[in-house]
């Protein structure tokens, strides 16, 4: 018996193998649960492909959160597929590439509003596509990166992971009386698709190596995945409107 036996898992975000929600998956499958990937506009045909990877063959269903009539329809289809969802991993985010970098103030709000609505609100939309399916209670659990401080060239997305994490506390508030928990990691760098995005990245690894007490490796996602699994358990029952911190202590020690 896994931690996920008999549960329902929906996990969005996979694009390739070094994807941190593709770390989710395969040891979601190997704690016993039955998992639907979902993906996006052209990057559909990737995520399928990288589901042909995962030890068991999974469904892989179009979502884009900016679409309303995706949210009915991947709603629909998981409801024929289970009955029933358990879990959803929400690790979406975008932002325009000028909302990056070195100039902060040169963005418009044409911009920001897309790095919001894909990275923060698209939390709430999922919420709306899954919650009439959770039935039995449930969880969800986001992908997040600690904006408690300013972080160089993070910019507008730092902006935007600070109102996931509000949105995080609000929806344990309004979903706890369904039994549906919420919560966030905050994940530590790992070298995937979406971290390649990030103009100097690297500044990242040097600092997170060097003053992380338990240690980081920037190409292992294996202690993320089981956060996220252990949250999307029933071993963290009473839990919710948290941020659990996985990234070798970084965020508790000074330089």
């Amino acid at each position: 018996m896994g931690l996920l036996s008999g549960k329902n898992i929906v996990i969005t975000g996979v694009l390739t193998d070094a994807s941190l929600a593709f770390g989710v998956a395969k040891l979601a499958q190997e704690e016993g649960a039955d998992i639907v990937l979902t993906g996006a506009g052209r990057a559909l045909s990737l995520t399928q492909r990288t589901a042909r990877k995962l030890a068991t063959p999974v469904p892989v269903f179009e979502l884009d959160v900016t679409v309303p009539e995706h949210l009915e329809t991947v709603r629909n289809a998981v409801g024929d597929r289970w009955g029933r969802v358990d879990g959803v991993l929400h690790s979406i985010g975008f932002a325009p590439a000028n909302c990056l970098g070195d100039d902060f103030m040169g963005v418009t709000w044409d911009d920001v509003s897309v790095a919001m609505n894909i990275s923060a609100y698209s939390l709430k939309a999922l919420a709306d596509a899954f919650v009439p399916l959770m039935t039995n209670g449930g969880a969800f659990v986001g992908l997040d990166f600690d904006n408690s401080s300013a972080w160089p060239a993070y910019n507008w997305m730092g902006v935007a992971k600070s109102a996931l994490e509000s949105l995080n506390r609000y929806l344990a508030r309004e979903l706890g009386p369904k039994g549906i928990r919420s919560n966030l990691i905050a994940a530590g760098p790992v070298k995937t698709m979406a971290a390649k995005s990030i103009p100097g990245f690297a500044k990242f690894e040097d600092v997170w190596s060097e003053r992380a007490p338990l240690g980081w490796n920037v190409y292992d996602s294996t202690a993320v995945a089981k956060a996220v699994v252990a949250l999307l358990s029933d071993w963290f029952p009473l839990t919710t409107g948290e941020i659990i911190h996985v990234d070798g202590g970084f965020h508790a020690v000074a330089v």
